[in-house]
């Protein structure tokens, strides 16, 4: 039975790409006969300056988000990545199987750092390393499959490369994971911004439509929507036509259809925007509904975590007590 590990970092609140891209993509996953393990990647909130209590409040946010999107702990493993120490034991053996080169050259190490220092902040040692923690939270669960948005692709292939490296060095220990992108809607864009990827951290939330964001405030953003310059129509064509390619990505996820062909059913902005907002709207609606409900018995939610890390500790260890000894390390 395959294996498959994703999650999601607590730096903000989530946002519809969040639930497009990969909630409600891993919802169909756990639909499968397949092993399914979907946790709230706090560890990796800390890699730039964070308020603590903030992260504490999103942290349970995501947890309580990707229930109400339809997780069902009867089917999937739902954790806390700090809750299992085995992510942090095996990343640092993965730090001495990586090099300084291959880290410094992942994509969005290169743009958070340049954002820094122009910032005039310093950039922290763990905005380096965070790929090799997070090759540990694939690596310790054997997962096989992890589905991902286009942004994390490069990460996955470093986890990849670690694996099949380790291996040759220490013996067989990794199971070498695989990228799963979603078809549609890999990776929805910033409503302002269509060339920016849609994030839960950007400094202006006017393009980024929030799961939890009242129906008249997503309409409201989508309706501001950029759309691109001169009169050709709507015409769905990414490179030339981004805005306008962006809100036939987020139609095409939430009612179906090829984008393509969706655009062919509009003669002008205005319409696409309404139907696009409606559909928005529509999507989130029992999402919203359920989140409600569960925020009322936080200890529901809790409960969920504390079985789920159970059951992570007990899939990881094995896992990561062999690679301490293939790697040399004398057993306690």
């Amino acid at each position: 039975m395959t294996r498959i590990f994703s999650g999601i970092k607590p730096s903000g609140h989530l946002t519809l790409g969040n639930y497009l891209g990969a909630l409600r993509q891993w919802v169909a996953a756990e639909q499968e006969p397949q092993d399914a393990l979907f946790c709230v990647v706090d560890l990796h909130a800390l890699t730039v300056d964070h308020d603590p209590a903030r992260v504490r409040r999103l942290s349970r946010q995501a947890a309580t988000l990707f229930l109400a999107s339809g997780l069902d702990p009867r089917t999937c493993t739902l954790f806390v990545q700090s809750h299992v120490d085995e992510h942090t034991r095996l990343a640092y053996l993965l730090e001495c199987t990586a090099t300084d080169g291959e880290l410094r050259r992942m994509i969005q190490y290169k743009e958070k750092a340049a954002k820094a220092q122009a910032a005039g902040d310093g950039v922290r040692l763990s905005l380096l390393t965070y790929p090799v923690l997070m090759a540990a939270d694939i690596l310790a669960y054997e997962a096989a499959a992890v589905p991902v948005g286009e942004d994390q692709r490069q990460h996955v292939e470093l986890a990849r490369d670690l694996a099949v490296r380790f291996n040759q060095r220490y013996g067989h220990t990794f199971t070498v994971p695989r990228v799963v992108l979603p078809t549609v809607a890999a990776r929805v864009m910033d409503l302002q911004d269509p060339t920016s990827k849609m994030g839960k951290s950007h400094e202006n939330g006017a393009g980024i439509v929030y799961l939890l964001d009242e129906p008249a405030v997503i309409t409201k953003k989508v309706m501001r929507a950029v759309t691109d310059s001169g009169d050709g129509g709507v015409v769905y064509d990414r490179a030339t036509r981004p805005g306008v390619a962006n809100l036939l990505d987020i139609l095409s996820a939430c009612t179906g259809g090829e984008p393509a062909q969706l655009a062919d059913r509009y003669s002008g902005y205005g319409a696409l925007k309404r139907d696009v907002a409606e559909a928005v709207v529509e999507v989130l609606r029992p999402v919203q509904e359920r989140h409600a409900e569960l925020a009322a018995d936080p200890g529901g939610v809790e409960r969920v975590l504390r079985a789920g890390a159970e059951r992570a500790r007990g899939l990881a260890r094995p896992v990561v007590d062999r690679a301490y000894r293939n790697i040399g390390l004398l057993e306690p």
